[in-house]
């Protein structure tokens, strides 16, 4: 009964499983055993979970005869045990009680060695069972020690560690602070499980405003984005699903007791709760609080927005070394460019002085047709060439002779840019077979012919990245370049099957 009173001790204390620790103490008994009688011997043992006794048994495997026995220690013939089991059969196990061992002090001492590596992986394995699925929880703890700016802290039933860099800025932790922070990560590593926490996480905010307005737990209102300069500045975007609740206000608190709540577990780290909107020029507008924005002109296609402020917004808009506009791109998910409005003007000026010059040179038309062009959006001769002649007859000023003379002179300058291209590619070696891949511009043949490349085996002896990156003065997607490439690599599966 000893042994049982035992293993119900070391379960309780270790908070695993009493089986598990039974199972270790056999181990520890049967590798005992093994060391008496033999490594080389079949011996198990048993404790009897009611009684506590313990058993020990040597087994040995029927075989046909003598010849298949391959080890006369764990094997024996069918003649032979047939003698200590009548009705012995081939592949059945004989088993043969041995008396219990005496434990010497080497005997013990393996024994012991044995349960306590068995009981630390048992709590391994339920520390890590226990912890893997709360990665995303905020836990308290006791620091236990600090050494170099990392702390391991305790948090009752596992430890865990606190890097420098998941601290916040000028934060010290010394031997039985108490601190809150966020589970980021757990692994399974041989001196077991390492649960790493975070105080400088993005999440950590959103669970302490989760924890201080009952809105958030609850699932009314809900937080959109996070973006944190840890320890000094942070922005919440949040968004409540009932029209009669005010999400900033319900984040704020009665005169900021929720958010102060947070403000200073967070060291005093300065909180700006933003209204989240669907529409992505206002939650941009809205991010860079407490700027005022005077025009706001999305990019879709790179995904960056143009933000223009007042002159004297300007400072307020980019923060102090950035932070108020890196903040905003980071919660918006958008990159943001700040001007003002003197710069914007000046930007739009110089737009249409380019642009209004292509058209002028290319198309050999006057000042103003080209200034008309670019006033109504047009940014290339392709796009006048393609556009239909009724579209082209509708802009104020123009009438069909002059939209159809317009696309033919269009046309005429992109056919002479083609044919000088085509000219530059012939002129650098680039083959004929290349030029008909699919997907390559003619500009794009003479910047292949400038790298080098002339050939199809050329162009498919390049990977996906190299192909995007000679190309990186054109647009090119990863998808194209995967296609062209394997266009130009189709030849090689045809020499082969041939």
């Amino acid at each position: 009964m000893e042994l049982l009173q035992v293993a119900d001790a070391v379960a309780r204390e270790k908070s695993i499983d009493r089986e598990q620790v039974l199972e270790a103490m056999e181990m520890a008994i049967q590798k005992a055993a093994r060391a008496k009688y033999g490594h080389e011997h079949d011996i198990r043992a048993t404790i009897d979970r009611k009684l506590g006794e313990v058993g020990l048994r040597r087994f040995r495997e029927v075989v046909e005869g003598p010849e298949q026995v391959e080890n006369e220690i764990t094997q024996l013939p069918l003649v032979d045990a047939v003698h200590f089991k009548p009705d012995a059969k081939v592949g059945d196990f004989l088993e043969e009680e041995l008396p219990p061992i005496e434990f010497g002090r080497i005997a013990a001492q393996t024994a012991k060695q044995v349960i306590v590596q068995r009981v630390r992986d048992a709590e391994r394995q339920r520390q890590f069972a226990e912890y893997k699925d709360r990665v995303g929880e905020i836990v308290s703890g006791v620091v236990k020690r600090a050494d170099f700016g990392n702390v391991t802290v305790d948090l009752g039933r596992a430890e865990a560690i606190l890097r420098r860099e998941e601290s916040l800025p000028r934060e010290h932790f010394k031997t039985g602070d108490r601190l809150r922070a966020y589970i980021f990560d757990v692994r399974p590593e041989t001196r077991g499980p390492q649960i790493f926490i975070s105080r400088t996480h993005p999440q950590f905010m959103a669970k302490l405003f989760q924890q201080e307005v009952p809105e958030i737990y609850d699932g009314v209102i809900e937080i959109k984005s996070v973006a944190r300069d840890p320890g000094s500045r942070a922005k919440i975007a949040v968004t409540s699903r009932d029209s009669s609740i005010d999400p900033v206000g319900a984040c704020i608190g009665m005169r900021g007791s929720r958010v102060q709540a947070v403000v200073g577990e967070l060291q005093g780290e300065k909180i700006d709760i933003i209204q989240w909107s669907p529409d992505p020029a206002a939650f941009v507008l809205n991010g860079l609080a407490p700027a005022e924005v005077t025009k706001v002109v999305l990019d879709e296609e790179k995904h960056r927005i143009e933000v223009v402020v007042p002159d004297e917004q300007l400072s307020l808009a980019i923060g102090r070394r950035g932070q108020n506009v890196r903040l905003a791109s980071l919660l918006t998910g958008w990159d943001i460019d700040i001007m003002t409005e003197a710069a914007e003007s000046e930007k739009r000026t110089e737009e249409t002085r380019v642009r209004s010059s292509l058209f002028i040179d290319a198309m050999n038309v006057d000042d103003v047709i080209a200034h008309l062009l670019v006033a109504e959006g047009f940014t290339s001769v392709e796009e006048i060439a393609e556009t239909p002649l009724d579209e082209l007859a509708q802009i104020q000023g123009f009438d069909e002779d002059v939209a159809e003379e317009l696309r033919n002179r269009a046309q005429t300058s992109l056919d002479a840019r083609k044919a000088a291209m085509d000219a530059r590619r012939k002129e650098l070696g680039v083959t004929d077979e290349v030029a008909e891949v699919s997907g390559l511009a003619p500009a794009q043949l003479v910047v292949l012919g400038e790298k080098d490349i002339k050939t199809l085996d050329d162009l498919g002896d390049l990977a996906t990245d190299e192909l995007m990156d000679v190309l990186s003065s054109d647009k090119i997607t990863r998808e194209e370049a995967e296609k062209i490439i394997m266009a130009a690599r189709a030849h090689w599966f045809e020499e082969s099957r041939s």
